[in-house]
């Protein structure tokens, strides 16, 4: 794995990679809901943690001197598993309730979250160009979203959340992404999750709360299971590479793309189908992500004695 030596930001490479992760993303999102008829959503929390540690094993023991973290980075490392549990489970939760489609795009106002915490807490240049794409992305989730309080009640309040904490996450990420090989900090990241995990679903054993009483796997669940550790591991894979390479104001908008993708599963595996409203938003979706790309390609062939001052640059 060569590419993840280098820590000088590729933009494309991280557009691209990014773009993989809003792929994957919504696939596990599906297998989390489908499993969530059968199946509380502590429980699927935890197999997602434990198979990543689980998957990702043989590699780390290819290198083991890697696990060997610094004190601030172990501390970043416990922190971002923190956000991802509280993140991924909000949003197993919020499939319970609502179609997968709308579940993400209501925690779509995560990218905009994460233009602004780049820039104030990072200090990274947020020029207007790359403003006005997360703007007008923001417009088609908004198109795409219809919200709905009325009809779904609180839970529709978990994607926000989710949108908040996913933010938080990727905020810490980035500033690891460039000190720790990202199978290494996918690997911790899952082992911490699993010892704070598992003894949790074990005291709740038997006590028939609802989304917190595990239970025994049966048929095709088993299989489900497997995908959803392989796709959740797989994509934060993706995902932390994409930030090893890209700083988060340049990614931001590329992560409204899952939205679309997301629509494109809701409606083939749940029969979920976006109105005409719904569809122009995705377009517009689209535009914005397919332009941030457009831009990154300008800026990456300009030479860096002409580039234009910091925060002039799209």
């Amino acid at each position: 794995m060569t590419i993840l030596l280098h820590s000088a930001d590729r933009p494309l490479l991280g557009i691209g990679l990014m773009l993989g992760f809003c792929i994957l993303a919504p696939m596990g999102d599906a297998t989390a809901k489908l499993l969530a008829d059968t199946m509380p959503v502590a429980q699927l929390v935890v197999v997602r943690f434990a198979l990543q540690a689980l998957l990702l094993a043989p590699l780390v023991a290819r290198a083991p001197a890697n696990l060997r973290l610094g004190r601030r980075v172990l501390g970043l490392t416990a922190l971002r598993t923190v956000l991802h549990i509280v993140g991924i489970g909000a949003m197993f939760l919020a499939l319970v309730h609502l179609p997968i489609a709308e579940a993400v795009a209501i925690a779509f106002v995560m990218p905009f979250i994460l233009l602004i915490l780049g820039h104030l807490v990072l200090g990274e240049d947020v020029g207007p160009r790359r403003m006005a794409a997360c703007t007008v992305g923001f417009a088609g989730t908004l198109m795409v979203v219809q919200p709905s309080f009325a009809a779904f009640g609180a839970p529709a309040l978990l994607p926000l959340l989710v949108a908040v904490v996913f933010a938080l996450f990727m905020l810490v990420t980035r500033s690891v992404a460039k000190e720790v090989d990202a199978v290494t900090l996918q690997f911790t990241s899952g082992m911490m999750a699993s010892v704070l995990l598992v003894p949790a679903l074990w005291l709740f054993n038997g006590t028939g709360l609802a989304h917190l009483d595990p239970v025994q796997p049966q048929g095709w669940d088993w299989p489900l299971l497997v995908l959803l550790g392989v796709l959740g591991t797989l994509a934060h894979l993706l995902m932390t590479w994409s930030l090893r390479f890209a700083p988060s104001v340049t990614l931001a908008p590329m992560q409204y793309l899952e939205i679309p993708v997301a629509t494109l599963i809701g409606w083939a595996v749940f029969g979920d189908l976006p109105n005409g409203l719904a569809a122009f938003g995705i377009f517009v979706t689209l535009a914005a992500g397919l332009y941030i790309i457009a831009r990154e390609r300008v800026l990456s062939a300009t030479p860096p004695e002409v580039h234009p001052r910091p925060g002039a640059a799209g």
